[in-house]
């Protein structure tokens, strides 16, 4: 059995920083759809960013399903 290191290593690398990218852009989505501290709502851009933030994490659920049935 021949572990091939450098394969191991660029899949974990990749692994990382997506789950990393991912949680950033999940994490900016919550923080533009939260109301603000003055207890008013989030405004349209703010929103629409926040809807755009979980558009990108919906489809990369859905590309790493699809990667994985493939």
């Amino acid at each position: 059995m021949d572990i091939h290191w450098s394969a191991l290593i660029n899949v974990f690398g990749v692994s990382l920083l997506a789950s990393v990218a991912l949680v950033g852009v999940f994490t900016l989505g919550i923080m533009g759809s939260a109301p603000r501290k003055d207890g008013s709502s989030a405004s349209v851009p703010a929103r629409t960013g926040a809807y755009l933030c979980y558009a990108v994490c919906a489809a990369a659920v859905v590309y790493g399903i699809y990667l994985i049935g493939a």
